[in-house]
């Protein structure tokens, strides 16, 4: 008997892709000047008046997600982030479990790094400019057991999670981002933290993460469970 093929993941409409406040302002402010707009820019196509709309109105442009970003969730609507209520837990494996407010996350020494990122479904994005912390400094501060083979990453968008090995958590360009190309993360890229393992097709880099736990076994992810395979190095073929 033929095994199922894996479910695929399905990009997220962009008309129901959550507005940030500038966004929301931008898109009132559009509103306001629209028909002045109008008027200027008399027999111009719909996609060009909106661009040019854009150029008028600083932010309309970022409204949607551009520069090739698809975006994928598995909930609706996307969790929120409150970094007043925010609290990332690293427990597990480790000597010293801590839970980290948005403030502390703050405070811990982070990098920036240069990479690609690829999605199973095909399309990538080059040069992403990250910032986070790396493996090494959350490590060191949580100081994980010789038992801890593997790290589960536990995003607020339940029941999605994925893990990692060791081996592969404490790859070059690793990252738990807090920033991308020079801002905060933005919520539908996964506000206000994300894993970025460049190596890896995007669906193993949880989003909102919320808790992380170095753990003994292997435990298989919310792609995996669904077809995926979890060493999903790109160039290979994930896909049973």
């Amino acid at each position: 008997m033929e095994p199922e093929p894996p479910q695929r993941p399905t990009e997220t409409p962009r008309d129901r892709l959550p507005l940030g406040r500038a966004a929301f302002l931008g898109t009132i402010a559009a509103g306001v000047i629209g028909v002045a707009a109008l008027s200027r820019l008399g027999g111009m196509g719909v996609g060009n008046i909106v661009g040019s709309i854009g150029n008028v109105v600083p932010g309309m442009n970022s409204i949607v997600p551009t520069n090739g970003w698809r975006i994928y969730n598995v909930q609706d609507p996307m969790p929120t982030f409150d970094p007043a209520t925010y609290t990332l837990v690293v427990d597990g494996e480790v000597d010293n479990p801590v839970r980290l407010t948005w403030s502390d996350v703050e405070d811990t020494a982070q990098v920036v790094s240069i990479s690609d990122f690829h999605c199973v479904t095909g399309w990538s994005v080059e040069q992403v400019h990250w910032k986070g912390i790396t493996p090494a400094t959350l490590m060191e501060l949580v100081r994980p057991r010789p038992a801890a083979l593997h790290v589960n990453f536990q995003s607020l968008e339940e029941p999605y999670f994925d893990q990692l090995t060791m081996e592969q958590f404490k790859l070059p360009e690793v990252l738990l981002a807090t920033e991308m190309d020079g801002l905060p993360l933005k919520r539908v890229h996964g506000a206000p933290m994300r894993l970025v393992i460049p190596q890896m097709y995007g669906y193993k880099g949880v989003k909102w993460l919320s808790h992380i736990t170095f753990e003994r076994e292997p435990t298989r992810g919310y792609w995996e469970t669904r077809g995926y395979d979890a060493d999903a190095w790109v160039g290979m073929d994930v896909q049973h």
